[in-house]
């Protein structure tokens, strides 16, 4: 009886590890007009491993993600805590309307799936799956995801080739639909902690006004992208 016991017990805790160690096919899909995404940090995680909280000021690496693009520094916290990560799986920019996929083997522990990345062109907005708790029925699930502002830098809306932490302005413009000569819409940030995203207001003077952007082509409603999750 007791050796009857040992091998149920032996096959349900090896059920429990197979369900938890799961392979993800995932689906990222761009919804805007003329929003580009930077390369995505992808990745399964433990409880711990939360990237950011709304209402909350952004950390160090999430303000370098937000502002440039950077996702090195929310990879090494991931990996610290021996993550599944995938990073840049469209191999650069992910355009307006275009799709990426991946495939994510997780392992036991990481039960959670983050997924985030810089806006372009904008100041300091992201795009941002967080510490969403995987599934441990097989299926097919979809997340809408918003866009959020880090609260780290003032949304002036001009195209100066920043991107460094703390160094005001936005990078690039990868639509080349933008302006110059923009003074800038404002040069102060009242909310300085994670929010949603008020979008860009740009206007229609393509070589001055108050910003860079062009207000038929960068302007955004929520949701911005869309998730595909289908766990095996």
């Amino acid at each position: 009886m007791k050796l009857k016991y040992s091998i149920l017990g032996a096959a349900i805790a090896a059920s429990s590890i197979q369900v938890q160690a799961q392979q993800l096919d995932i689906k990222i899909t761009n919804l805007t007009q003329g929003i580009y995404f930077t390369p995505f940090l992808v990745a399964a995680h433990n409880a711990d491993g939360k990237l950011f909280s709304v209402g909350e000021e952004a950390s160090a690496n999430l303000q370098m993600m937000a502002e440039g693009g950077n996702v090195s520094g929310l990879s090494a916290d991931l990996s610290a805590l021996s993550a599944d990560i995938k990073e840049n799986p469209a191999e650069g920019l992910l355009a307006p309307a275009m799709s990426t996929s991946l495939m994510l083997d997780t392992t036991d522990g990481n039960n959670y799936l983050s997924i985030v990345s810089m806006l372009l062109p904008t100041n300091d907005g992201f795009v941002g799956l967080n510490s969403w708790m995987i599934p441990t029925e097989p299926g097919t699930y979809t997340i809408d995801l918003n866009a959020y502002d880090a609260g780290t830098e003032a949304n002036d809306e001009i195209v100066n080739g920043g991107g460094a932490p703390g160094a005001p302005g936005i990078p690039v413009d990868p639509s080349g639909h933008g302006g110059t000569g923009g003074m800038g819409v404002t040069d102060m940030e009242q909310n300085t902690t994670i929010h949603i995203h008020r979008g860009s207001l740009g206007d229609d003077d393509a070589t001055g006004g108050k910003s860079d952007l062009n207000n038929t082509v960068h302007r955004w409603l929520n949701p911005v992208a869309r998730i595909t999750v289908t766990v095996n």
